[in-house]
């Protein structure tokens, strides 16, 4: 079983992260930083568009703005 878990082991260090330890010895801040980046921009646009979404709802009245507790309380 512990070979089970050494490929894999090697999977990821050695073939999935191996772009990222390119990444890590460069010199320049910015470049070293470039997935973080990506991953930002990406979680922003998603966020803009859930916001949007909501917004959407909101203003056609879909939404159940009652207040109001659980049936069974």
């Amino acid at each position: 079983m512990s070979k089970f878990f050494y490929g894999i082991e090697d999977l990821f260090v050695n073939y999935l992260f191996a772009p990222y330890d390119f990444l890590r010895f460069l010199q320049s801040w910015w470049a070293s930083n470039t997935m973080n980046w990506i991953f930002m921009i990406i979680g922003f646009v998603a966020f803009v568009y859930w916001m949007g979404q909501l917004k959407i709802f909101n203003d056609n009245g879909e939404e159940d703005k009652s207040i109001s507790s659980h049936s069974f309380l």
